[in-house]
């Protein structure tokens, strides 16, 4: 029977409580998740509460509508895509329900993140044991319906030995708590009667009979996740039903709340690497390593990734912390104190016959240098995604388990596979304390052999790890990629058990249908496949490090789903801000994705004209937070710059695009009457209809513009211009913000390195980085913007002379955006080379024996967001230390004001929520001797605008006044000068204004008049 969509929406929308998108950009964002497979959704469901997730199953039993409930959606084995109503729980269903920490449980619901819980936990010195790589944005429902575990699954086991009970909703309704279940209780059950006893007595049936299969059929190993966990329901279990639906992937129940176990937060510990002459030794020497200590930890990497790594520029302070060797194991122990957790390391050490002085030895118990070498192996997914070679890697058998002490030939049999297939290239890391196989395979998707070679491979993969008395899946379950695989591994008679259990809890598979029980295959549904046919696209940009191609760039999300993190870095404010899949990095690449038209079946239609797209980018920031945060460099500010440019093309663009986006223009026609402009931008009433106008949000000010810009103030010092050649010379790059609105930064610039023995010179003809034409899609006139300012550059271009920016928004243009708009012109790879931030050229190019002015004291520090995305702050911390500034270089995200993006109509509540998250608090808890800095022109109009109290200054001004001696004690940013505005010249305007309008009006109506005399 045909599906009645549009009355399944109609009822959803009027039964549940929460939003209900049937619209084509959510349904385009929830097609995929971090696996091979794309599935388009019939819709999305967004409860306010579990209640209302539980209605809206209801509704779609009364439609026979498929459900996927869905958590982080970072499943790598299809789990998470269906073409279904996907029910997304993380948004609102995200709290701590209750906590007993004397018990050590508590009771969560299904879409709060691992890392949120274990912060609300932490004041009580717990946390919930198993830590999946994804822990900063895995939700709790997503670990139990997978059956998570993590690296310290080593000593906390996997989720599922970690769950005491579940409250579940099955398809027909019935909602109930379950858990272990003793004889009494059990009888207890039954005699209530009704669908709960019918379930449990069936579930008792099929235990039953299947009891001998189970204990002969499921491996005895650590790491067995794949299959129904119908040992669970042994007697010797204790017929616990909760844990038999643990990573059944949302194919039998949906959960609304858990009931977790928790455990002690270590007190110490300490960490150990080991270096091997490559993986497989490594592996070999695991049960030597378990046989000496209870480690809480045993991970591997080995030399693929470290190499990866080193060419991706990644990780490479952790990898530094490593001692020699071609792969490694880390190993961390735990203990009461810090003198028993080393105990261990080195009692190990003892029994290995090695000492913590060994090259192939590197010994910790900083618990930092501990966190930068685990990341490195977390990072393992995204690095080894997109090799620099060029050659695609994905998921599909990146999770098999083995007995570990069988591990070292297992791999050896693994990669005689991999040169069978010619999958050379593929990294091998992963849990191997319990061993868990990680890697990713460059298999070839796209065409029909490769696909076949795909599907070939599986088999026989599958049918080595069972050889080895080991699991197809350890940690990332079953889903569509090894559901039909399930067969070579338990048998006939358990698959047909867990068939049995399947028609029990859901007779007519509508819970996430095709995933475990009768299955797709494996080569179905690909997310690419020989039929993917996108379309081919004319690009702005060049995208040189993707082979030219803005298709292969957009296919660089893989769904790791790091953008969905709340806290650290940059990336991606607006979800941080929303909570909306479809304004993360990878809800917006799923767009870009499905825009590209490769599937007949897409959800977006209209290719660049696509307004779910536009949409979607509206609430992107162009931060550039994804190109350094995300594991594959993600660049979402380009690509929103590409996508406006075509979908604007040759028709109206928003109000916005013409006053922001041509605000150098403006700033430099202002110099005709600067205090008339700013007169006429506070007027009242005036302004207000300016704002409309320009489309502009009507709750910000406009920035004042300086009386006198830095060039002027320059053309009237008369300092000579020095020779191009000289090694002295260095440009002073007059960016629009540092000359029009805070001069003062580029004076003080000057006066700095003048200190610093530099002889300065500034272009006083008109330049520009195009920055804001970039940013708002007008890639044309960017380009004639950048041509222009090239051939006035010229002349220091070809002396190589170093030319510093202020502005980091502008630096970043002509160190990435310049070089891609414009990849064959070889004056911008030498502008590219030759531009410095201020912190680089004082650091690496003064005359030698200068020092920076003492500034003792503390600093909170905002960098801004390109800084942090593409010219990095090292060399900033490096001064701000030598200056003997106690810098708090915070870690709380993007301001929120993002150029253009918060002055825009319809952004502002949004520019200020992400500010409240993280960078306003900070700046109003700061001391009030602390200065505040921030280089970038909107980070100090945020926090001025953020009602904080403070006005930021740029390190230009930190250094300057530091030359006058120690900054003035209690709000130093006092000492600046910062253009202030007229209130008296803005009511003067508004009433010369009134007064034109009242004379026109008078002189209309007496022309008026005079016409109808002559009548």
């Amino acid at each position: 029977m045909e599906l009645d969509v549009a009355g399944l929406e109609k009822a959803l929308r009027e039964r549940v409580r929460g939003e209900v998108r049937f619209d084509a950009g959510s349904r385009a964002a929830y097609s995929t998740d971090g696996s091979n497979y794309r599935q388009v959704p019939i819709g999305v469901v967004v409860p306010r509460d579990v209640d209302a997730g539980a209605e809206a199953i209801a509704v779609c039993a009364r439609f026979g509508a498929p459900v996927l409930s869905r958590g982080g959606g970072t499943s790598l084995a299809g789990q998470c895509a269906n073409t279904a109503v996907v029910i997304d729980w993380t948004k609102y269903c995200n709290r701590l329900v209750s906590l007993d920490a004397q018990r050590r449980t508590c009771v969560v619901e299904p879409g709060i993140v691992l890392d949120e819980l274990n912060r609300q936990l932490s004041a009580h010195g717990l946390k919930f044991g198993p830590k999946p790589s994804t822990h900063s944005h895995c939700a709790l429902g997503g670990m139990i319906g997978n059956n998570s575990c993590g690296a310290s699954a080593q000593a906390y086991g996997k989720t599922v030995d970690n769950v005491r009970r579940l409250e579940i909703v099955t398809y027909d309704g019935t909602r109930c708590w379950v858990g272990p279940t003793s004889d009494e209780e059990y009888q207890e059950v039954v005699a209530a009667g009704g669908r709960r006893a019918e379930l449990y007595q069936g579930l008792r049936d099929i235990i039953d009979r299947h009891a001998d299969d189970v204990r002969l059929g499921y491996p005895d190993i650590p790491r067995r996740v794949s299959g129904y966990n119908l040992d669970s329901l042994l007697p010797e279990k204790g017929f616990d039903v909760a844990r038999a639906l643990v990573g059944s992937e949302g194919t039998l129940v949906t959960v609304v709340r858990a009931e977790l176990h928790l455990v002690p937060v270590p007190a110490h510990e300490a960490m150990v690497v080991l270096g091997y002459s490559d993986i497989c030794a490594a592996a070999d020497d695991v049960p030597r390593l378990l046989e000496h200590g209870a480690p809480e930890l045993l991970e591997a990497i080995d030399g693929r990734m470290a190499q990866l790594m080193r060419q991706e520029h990644s990780h490479l302070a952790s990898l530094d912390e490593f001692p020699e060797g071609g792969s490694w194991l880390l190993v961390q122990f735990s203990g009461d104190s810090q003198e028993s957790a080393d105990a261990q390391v080195r009692e190990l050490l003892d029994a290995l016959g090695k000492s913590e002085d060994d090259s192939d030895v590197s010994m910790s118990d900083d618990p930092r240098r501990e966190q930068r070498m685990l990341r490195a192996r977390e990072a393992g997914l995204g690095v080894t995604a997109r090799p620099p070679d060029g050659r695609e890697t994905w998921e599909g058998w990146e999770d098999s388990s083995v007995p570990p002490d069988r591990l070292g030939d297992y791999l050896r049999d693994l990669r005689a596979l991999f040169c069978e297939f010619d999958y050379d290239a593929a990294s091998l890391y992963g849990h191997f304390g319990q061993g868990c196989v990680h890697t990713r395979i460059p298999f070839e998707l796209k065409r029909a052999d490769g696909v076949a070679a795909f599907r070939s491979f599986l088999f026989r993969a599958a049918d080595l790890v069972v050889s080895y008395g080991g699991s197809l899946s350890g940690e990332h379950g079953d889903g569509q990629a090894r559901g039909e695989l399930l067969t070579r591994m338990f048998g006939e008679r358990l698959v047909s058990a867990f068939s049995e259990m399947k028609r029990l809890f859901d007779p007519d598979d509508r819970m996430n249908p095709g995933k475990v029980v009768a299955p797709y295959r494996a080569d179905e549904n690909l997310r690419l496949g020989p039929l993917w046919r996108p379309r081919g696209e004319q690009t702005a940009f060049a995208y040189p490090d993707d082979d030219h191609s803005f298709t292969r760039a957009v296919m660089r999300c893989v769904g790791v789903g790091n953008c969905r993190s709340h806290e650290g870095g940059v990336m991606c404010p607006s979800y941080r801000a929303t909570g909306e899949e479809e304004h993360s990095t990878r809800g917006r690449a799923r767009l870009l994705f499905e825009m590209l038209g490769g599937h007949a079946d897409s959800a977006v239609t209209d290719g660049w004209r696509s307004t779910e797209v536009r949409d979607a980018l509206d609430l992107c920031l162009a931060c550039k937070g994804c190109k350094s945060d995300c594991p594959v460099g993600v660049d979402m500010a380009t690509y929103k710059a590409e996508f406006l440019s075509h979908h604007y093309a040759g028709r109206p663009r928003p109000a916005a695009h013409y006053s922001m986006g041509w605000l150098p223009l403006w700033a430099r026609l202002s110099r005709l009457a600067p205090r008339l402009t700013n007169a006429a931008l506070g007027a009242p009433g005036v302004a207000r209809l300016g704002k409309l106008l320009a489309g502009m949000a009507g709750e910000r000010e406009a920035p004042v513009l300086a009386g006198e810009s830095f060039v002027q103030w320059w053309i009237a010092r008369g300092t000579p211009e020095p020779d191009p050649a000289d090694p002295r010379t260095v440009v002073l790059w007059p960016d629009t913000f540092s000359t029009y609105f805070h001069p003062a930064i580029a004076k003080a610039a000057v006066r700095v390195l003048e200190d610093a023995g530099f002889r300065v010179a500034v272009p006083v003809q008109a330049v520009c980085c195009g920055l804001t034409w970039i940013s708002t899609g007008q890639l044309t006139t960017a380009k004639k913007v950048l041509r222009r300012t090239l051939d006035v550059l010229r002349p220091w271009i070809e002396a190589g002379t170093p030319v510093v920016g202020l502005e980091p928004s502008c630096t970043a243009v002509f160190r990435s955006d310049a070089v891609e708009l414009m990849p064959h012109d070889q004056d911008v790879q030498r502008l590219a080379a030759q531009f410095r931030t201020f912190a680089e050229l004082l650091l690496d190019d003064t005359p030698e024996g200068w020092q920076p002015p003492r500034l003792a004291g503390s600093a909170v520090v905002q960098k801004h967001c390109h800084q942090h995305a593409v010219t990095k702050y090292d060399a900033d911390r490096e001064l701000l230390r030598r200056a003997g500034l106690d810098a708090d270089v915070l870690d709380e995200g993007c301001c929120g004001l993002a150029g253009n993006f918060g002055f825009e109509r319809g952004h502002h509540a949004l520019s200020m929520t992400i500010g409240e998250q993280g960078v306003l608090p900070a700046v109003r808890n700061a001391p009030d001797e602390t200065l505040v800095l921030a280089d970038g022109f909107s980070c100090r109009t945020q926090i001025e605008h953020g009602g904080t109290g403070r006005r930021a200054m740029h390190l230009a001004e930190a250094l300057a006044l530091g030359l006058d001696g120690p900054p003035p004690a209690g709000h130093p940013e006092r000492a600046i000068n910062r253009p202030a505005p007229a209130a008296g010249d803005a009511r003067l305007f508004t009433a010369g204004v009134i007064a034109a309008a009242g004379a026109a009006a008078v002189v209309g109506c007496a022309l008026l008049c005079r016409c109808r005399r002559e009548r």
